[in-house]
């Protein structure tokens, strides 16, 4: 490669996209540096995935403390200590930081602590030390950063998903402002851990976009395990004596200690330099690429949640090995966001892959939609008052599987080995002529024989 320049890549920002992509760049020979001005690893390490993944799981111990009971366990009463977890919550982060550090080091990429900018379609600026370096290729994966929207008197008066971390003390009573996955993960999580949690939401469901059902059964679920007002905005924060006052748009009112907003992330954009080479942003302030991640500069490339197309880790992941392997290892290949298998990490939790079966009729036309709800076996003996509820979406014409949707135990774990069978185009008859794993509630998806639903075209006229 040319020597008029200082690297052949350069990435901007050390999240999951922003590694892989340095990491799989340097295999190939290339002399790569990394900028970060935070700490590697990205939101989903840092501040994000993985941090409240551990937490969902101190949450569930206090649901498997209290099933024991039925099954002939006599448990003392529980006390939960919440510096505890943080303090190993934080150590196991900054361990997996560290692990970053080091396969980047071993890759032969360079670690530039610092903020940097894009000077010109080949220049990146260091703005704590005022170095300037050339690059061939210049790599954006800043990600996303909360937002609160829309702003209300007060607002500096709540945290976000970043904030959320940085709590020393547990509250005692907290609102949680959204209807996204973040916004109900936590507010699983904090009434779970037993803080008195009240999630708010300014529309009818929890979680736009996923099936009906599975919203539907998300918020009977949490409505028995916290105080759910849907259809309502928070006007004011204001602080008193006794904690933070929220105004609510139905003129109510909510005495908390702490509010976490979730309504929203936007791309991490400002002040990047993006307008100085002419990369103009789209409406939702996201960098346009296209398939192959390139922008309309054609040395500056973007992945990740700031380009605003599927915005999650594994997509990132996939995204900055796709780019790695198409401008250095000769290897052109290209993203495929059609399906993607996602969970919520709510409790109980949802995995999805594919289409709703609205969606899919739009698509396909004729679909036929097969359902199991059902009690969880485990429940049987627990006495909880919970439900599974698993729905498969078949394309008529062709018999394929064009959607999975679960709600229950383990949704998430199940949904990725489901993903595969429905990315490689399984049909229904695969899936009928599956032996089924018994006793399990996974295996529903193979014994579903008559289906719930069918649906065609509205005739127009």
């Amino acid at each position: 490669m040319s020597e008029s320049f200082d690297v052949d890549l350069f990435v901007i920002g050390g999240g999951s996209g922003g590694v892989r992509a340095a990491r799989i760049a340097a295999g190939y020979g290339a002399r790569v540096k990394l900028a970060e001005e935070y700490r590697v690893g990205g939101t989903c390490v840092i501040r994000g995935c993985v941090p409240k993944k551990l937490m969902v799981y101190a949450g569930r111990f206090a649901d498997e403390i209290e099933d024991a009971a039925g099954f002939g366990w006599n448990v003392p009463e529980p006390r939960f200590d919440w510096s505890v977890l943080k303090r190993r919550r934080d150590a196991e982060i900054a361990r997996l930081e560290g692990i970053y550090d080091t396969n980047l080091m071993r890759a032969g990429v360079e670690i530039v602590p610092e903020r940097a900018v894009i000077e010109d379609a080949h220049t990146v600026r260091l703005v704590g030390s005022g170095e300037r370096i050339r690059a061939r290729f210049i790599l954006v994966a800043v990600g996303a950063s909360p937002v609160k929207e829309p702003v209300i008197p007060g607002a500096n008066l709540a945290i976000t998903s970043n904030e959320v971390f940085d709590l020393e003390t547990q509250p005692e009573r907290i609102l949680v402002v959204g209807g996204g996955y973040i916004a109900v993960e936590f507010a699983g999580v904090f009434a779970a851990l037993g803080t008195r949690t009240t999630l708010l939401h300014r529309g009818d469901r929890l979680l736009r976009g996923f099936d009906d059902e599975i919203r539907d059964a998300l918020g009977e679920a949490y409505a028995k395990r916290m105080d759910l007002r849907l259809g309502r905005t928070v006007e004011s924060l204001e602080r008193r004596e006794g904690g933070i006052t929220a105004r609510l748009s139905d003129g109510a009112e909510i005495e908390v200690d702490q509010v976490l907003v979730a309504t929203g992330r936007r791309p991490n954009v400002a002040g990047l330099g993006l307008d100085r080479v002419g990369i103009a942003l789209d409406r939702a302030g996201a960098i346009p690429v296209d398939a192959t991640s390139r922008t309309t500069v054609p040395s500056i490339y973007a992945v990740g949640d700031v380009t605003n197309r599927a915005n999650l880790t594994p997509i990132a992941i996939r995204e900055g090995h796709a780019f790695a392997d198409t401008v250095f290892g000769n290897k052109t290949w290209c993203v495929d966001h059609r399906l993607i298998p996602t969970a919520v990490f709510s409790t109980p939790e949802i995995g999805v892959v594919g289409h709703n079966e609205d969606v899919a009729r739009e698509i396909y036309g004729a679909v036929e939609v097969y359902k199991a709800i059902f009690r969880p076996m485990k429940a049987t003996l627990s006495g909880r008052d919970e439900k599974v509820l698993m729905k498969v979406v078949v394309d008529c014409a062709s018999d394929k599987v064009v959607g999975v949707h679960l709600f229950g135990h383990d949704a998430g774990e199940i949904i990725q080995a489901v993903g595969i069978a429905v990315t490689m185009g399984a049909t229904k008859a695969d899936f009928d002529r599956t032996i089924a794993v018994h006793p399990t509630a996974s295996e529903e998806l193979v014994t579903m024989r008559v289906p719930a639903v069918t649906k065609r075209p509205v005739a127009v006229g």
